[in-house]
């Protein structure tokens, strides 16, 4: 019998401060329910004659597919809706937007640049929003991230994640939120010119505390990774910030993950893994990589033992469908 929090029904999420620390974690436990349902080759009906618009200003490989599949495995449907496909933003404002597919749609997942088009999807639509990925948030991503940590190690308990790159980008806000949530202490290796935004910094380290854990900043990735069990970074250049590319790569390379980086964790022989919300700039077979090589990790990380980023990946697909499955299904029905 699949069990979720009842407070879930009907809701967006913005971002994970938006649910409670039970409410995120209970996503988390749904996710990995569904995941087993699925690995036993049960396709159900949770979402039955339920249809999903999504938004996509920003394109998008593990986002776009695992919103499809996780709609269709229990039943329901889901549309993908480029800018160029409707008016959204141009002849037509965002609040009317989300008037005429609120009329449509069970729900909306929305992928794109602003949170506050996606908040204006959420208050306009009458509808279920989640968000897929904003400038400031990528909350998605971190139930994906902390479903792979958890499944991997057992438990949660007296963990460390170490992200190290660019400490400001959406990821990085988001996994400090996600890990003070869950209790997992948390550590951002990031040059200075690119810390965590003080005021999203402030109220994660609120929430880290009030669950026993801390949150740590260092511009040494050498020290700042020390006892890590985690190390997880993003591409150096988030999208729509192109112009910027040989200036971040000039101010990151220091922060690259590679053998020398998991070494100074000190756990080469515990608990240790690699995360990457992909995709990741790790070998020569990119435009990107064939002039500069490995970016932000090496081939020899990205393909170790090491290396969870394809279960990272494929638990895109579950944390979705407990969101979709949360939000949407009547239990009436169950």
């Amino acid at each position: 019998m699949l069990t979720w929090m009842d407070s879930l029904r009907g809701r967006s999420l913005m971002r994970l401060a938006s649910f409670t620390d039970e409410e995120m974690m209970s996503l988390v436990d749904l996710a990995a329910q569904l995941k087993a349902r699925r690995r036993a080759g049960v396709r159900g009906d949770l979402l039955r004659r339920r249809n999903i618009a999504l938004i996509f200003e920003k394109s998008s490989t593990r986002t776009r597919n695992s919103s499809i599949i996780a709609a269709r495995d229990e039943g329901g449907g889901a549309e993908y809706l480029t800018r160029p496909d409707i008016h959204f933003g141009k002849k037509e404002s965002v609040k009317d937007t989300a008037r005429v597919l609120g009329r449509i749609y069970d729900g909306i997942l929305f992928r794109g640049f602003s949170q506050q088009t996606c908040e204006e999807l959420a208050k306009w639509s009458g509808v279920p929003v989640w968000n897929g990925l904003t400038d400031d948030y990528h909350p998605t991503q971190i139930l994906a991230d902390l479903l792979t940590v958890k499944e991997t190690f057992g438990s949660l308990d007296d963990c460390t994640v170490a992200y190290v790159g660019d400490g400001r980008n959406n990821v990085a806000n988001s996994l400090m939120m996600g890990c003070a949530k869950a209790g997992v202490r948390y550590v951002c290796c990031t040059p200075k010119a690119l810390w965590p935004d003080e005021a999203v910094l402030a109220e994660a380290e609120a929430v880290a505390a009030r669950n026993g854990v801390d949150i740590r900043v260092f511009d040494d990735p050498v020290k700042g990774v020390r006892g890590a069990n985690v190390l997880y970074t993003d591409v150096w250049v988030s999208m729509g910030e192109e112009a910027k590319t040989a200036e971040r790569i000039a101010m990151l390379r220091p922060y690259q993950i590679n053998m020398d980086l998991m070494r100074a964790t000190g756990n080469m022989d515990g608990r240790l893994m690699f995360l990457h919300c992909l995709p990741a700039f790790h070998d020569f077979n990119t435009e990107v990589t064939k002039e500069s090589g490995a970016l932000e990790v090496t081939d020899e990380v990205f393909e170790s033992k090491y290396s969870k980023v394809f279960d990272e990946s494929e638990n895109r697909m579950h944390t979705i469908k407990a969101l979709f499955v949360s939000a949407l299904c009547d239990r009436a029905s169950l």
